[in-house]
C-alpha cells in the first residue's frame, strides 16, 4: 500500500506493507482423493500463500484408504494390535502429505511436509483414542519465517515413549484446530466437498440450505448427532479456545461457513439444523429393582468397556420397589452391552429387551430457549406422519427422540419443513 502526500511541494512517499495472517488450511479426504484434487488443493494453497499469509496445511488420508487399511488389519485379525493398527492407519496421512508438498513444489513454491515425530506432536492416551498435549511450533515457525509452507499430517501423533498414535477417526479437525490454538493463528479454514454446514443431510434432504454462520453450541450439537462436517471434539476444543472456523468448500468459491462463538446466534429463529443419525440401539430393562445406586450399578461395567450411552429414561415406580430403564447406545456395541448386563451380578431385573432397528431425530437451535412451542411443534408433526416416539431426550438448545428407523427421512423432511427450514 502506498500513501503519497504532497506538502510544500514535497513529496513524501510511505509504504505500507500489509499485516501477514497466520492461517490453518485443513483438507479433508474427499478434497485429496486424487492427485488430480491433491493439485487442485494446491492450488488454492498457493493462492493464499502468494497474499503474503503464513500457511500450515493439514491434510487427511485420500478418500477411502483410511477403509481399505482397516480392512487389511481385518484380514489378518478382527482383534488386530492397537499399536499396530496406528502404525499401519496413520500411513494414509503420511502418503498426503508428501504428495501435497511434492505438488506445491511443482507451484514453484517452498513446502515441506513434517511427520508427527518430526515436530513432534505429543499425545496421551491409549492407541486408536489418544489425544493431543503438546505441539513443539519453534522448528516449523522458523520455517514459516523463511517463507515455506508446512504441511502437517492429521489424525495422529507420538507418545511420549516414541510409539505413533492415532486420535480416533475424523481427528483430523481435531488436529487442525489443535494447531490453530498452539500456533496462535488468525483463523482455521476447513475445506471439504461441500459449500458450508447445512440445516440437514443436503444429499437425503434437497431442500436443505446452507447456514452462513452458526454458533459452537449449534454446530457441537449438530456434530456430535451425527452432522459429518466436523468431528464433534475439534469444535468442542474451537468453542473452548474461541478460535473461529471457516468451512468452505474446495471445489468451489462460494462463501461457506463461519463458527464463531455466541454473538452470532439468531435467536429470531428457533431451530438451525436437524440432525439424524442411524446407528443408534435402545436397550429396555424391566422390573429393575428400584433401590440408591441401581443406575451406576448398571453402567459402570460399560464405562469400564468404553461403551458410551446417550440418552437414558427412567420410568418412576409407583410402589417404590420396581423401576424400568431404558437407554441408547450405538449400534455396533449393543451385544456386547447385552452381555455385561447379563453378567452384572449387581443388578436385578425381570427381563432385557434390545432394539437395533432405531434412529435418533435432533433438533438444534439456540432460539429454542426464547421461543415457546418448539416441543409441541415437533411432537406434533411427527404424530401427524404416524411416527412413533420410543425415547425423548432435551437441552436448552436440542431436542432428540428416537424413532424406527424406516421412518427417517420422513421425519427428517417433515421437521425441515415445520420449522421453515426449506
Amino acid at each position: 500500500l502506498n500513501i503519497i502526500i504532497c506538502n510544500n511541494f514535497n513529496l513524501i512517499i510511505f509504504k505500507i506493507k500489509p499485516s501477514m495472517t497466520k492461517k490453518v488450511l485443513k483438507f479433508g479426504g474427499t478434497s485429496v482423493g486424487s492427485i488430480q484434487r491433491i493439485i487442485h488443493a494446491s492450488k488454492i494453497i498457493k493462492k493464499e500463500h502468494d497474499k503474503g499469509n503464513k500457511i500450515l496445511v493439514v491434510v487427511s488420508a485420500m478418500a477411502g484408504t483410511t477403509n481399505n487399511l482397516v480392512a487389511h488389519s481385518e484380514s489378518i485379525s478382527k482383534k488386530f494390535n492397537k499399536r499396530e493398527l496406528d502404525v499401519l492407519l496413520t500411513s494414509g496421512e503420511q502418503v498426503t502429505s508428501a504428495l501435497m508438498a511434492g505438488a506445491l513444489n511443482q507451484l514453484g513454491v517452498k513446502a515441506k511436509s513434517w511427520m508427527n515425530w518430526q515436530i513432534p506432536i505429543i499425545t496421551e492416551g491409549e492407541n486408536t483414542n489418544a489425544r493431543i498435549i503438546q505441539i513443539s511450533t519453534e522448528n516449523v515457525n522458523k520455517y514459516l519465517d523463511s517463507g515455506g509452507i508446512a504441511v502437517i499430517p492429521g489424525f495422529q501423533g507420538i507418545s511420549k515413549s516414541g510409539d505413533i498414535t492415532s486420535i480416533g477417526r475424523g481427528g483430523s479437525d481435531a488436529t487442525a484446530v489443535a494447531i490453530a490454538k498452539i500456533f496462535q493463528t488468525d483463523s482455521c479454514e476447513i475445506y471439504t466437498d461441500v459449500d458450508g454446514v447445512y440445516s440437514s443431510d443436503p444429499n437425503k434432504i434437497p431442500l436443505a440450505k446452507k447456514i452462513d454462520k452458526i454458533s459452537y453450541e449449534e454446530m457441537l450439537e449438530l456434530s456430535s448427532l451425527g452432522a459429518k462436517v466436523m468431528q464433534s471434539s475439534a469444535v468442542q476444543n474451537a468453542m473452548m479456545n474461541n478460535i473461529p472456523i471457516h468451512v468452505k468448500s474446495t471445489f468451489t468459491e462460494r462463501k461457506g461457513t463461519e463458527i464463531n462463538n455466541n454473538d452470532i446466534i439468531d435467536y429470531s429463529k428457533a431451530v438451525t439444523g436437524v440432525a439424524y443419525s442411524k446407528d443408534d440401539a435402545k436397550i429396555t430393562l424391566l422390573g429393575v429393582e428400584d433401590k440408591p445406586g441401581v443406575a451406576a450399578d448398571i453402567f459402570e461395567p460399560l464405562s469400564n468397556n468404553q461403551i458410551n450411552v446417550d440418552m437414558v429414561i427412567q420410568n418412576i415406580s409407583t410402589d417404590g420397589k420396581k423401576t424400568d430403564v431404558t437407554f441408547t447406545i450405538k449400534r455396533q456395541d449393543s451385544k456386547n452391552a447385552i452381555s455385561l448386563i447379563k453378567a452384572n451380578k449387581k443388578i436385578k431385573y425381570e427381563n432385557i429387551y434390545m432394539n437395533d432397528k432405531v434412529s435418533k431425530i435432533s433438533i438444534v437451535g439456540a432460539g429454542m430457549v426464547a421461543t415457546p412451542g418448539v416441543t409441541y411443534k415437533m411432537f406434533r408433526s411427527l404424530s401427524e406422519e404416524k411416527i412413533n416416539l420410543l425415547a425423548i431426550s432435551t437441552s436448552e438448545i436440542k431436542i432428540s427422540v428416537i424413532i424406527d428407523e424406516k421412518s427417517t427421512i420422513s421425519a427428517v423432511k417433515k421437521l425441515h419443513k415445520t420449522f421453515n427450514l426449506d
